[in-house]
């Protein structure tokens, strides 16, 4: 008789472990994972223009007293700008190209000299 309460009590102990490992750890339900979405980086240059047409910009700009010449491809063909037009470009990298999204002419203001 004490053999078979034995056997009964190590038969219920085993099966609960058994139970135990079919539930989940946890039942806190995770939150579904959004997207990250990766947005490219907006620059800006700004430069005199040397070449213009309606799919494409090309500028030259001064950088640390070295001449460089970039070339921007157009979304949208650029209003009011022609050769020699000093202008700001905002544009974004894709696939190694550079995309102009927005070309605005800059226009500098002049110092007043005061006279005594």
């Amino acid at each position: 008789m004490k053999k078979a309460l034995y056997v009964v009590g190590l038969i219920f102990i085993l099966s609960t472990f058994a139970f135990a490992v079919d539930r989940p750890a946890s039942t806190v339900k995770a939150d579904a994972v959004k997207p990250n979405i990766v947005k490219a980086a907006k620059m800006h240059a700004t430069g005199k223009v040397v070449e213009i047409s309606d799919e494409s910009v090309k500028i030259e700009r001064t950088v640390k007293g070295d001449v460089e010449y970039m070339e921007f491809a157009l979304e949208k063909p650029a209003e009011n700008i022609a050769v020699n037009d000093f202008v700001k470009i905002a544009y974004v990298e894709k696939d190694g190209k550079l995309i102009a999204l927005k070309v605005v002419k800059v226009t500098f203001k002049q110092k007043e000299i005061k006279s005594h």
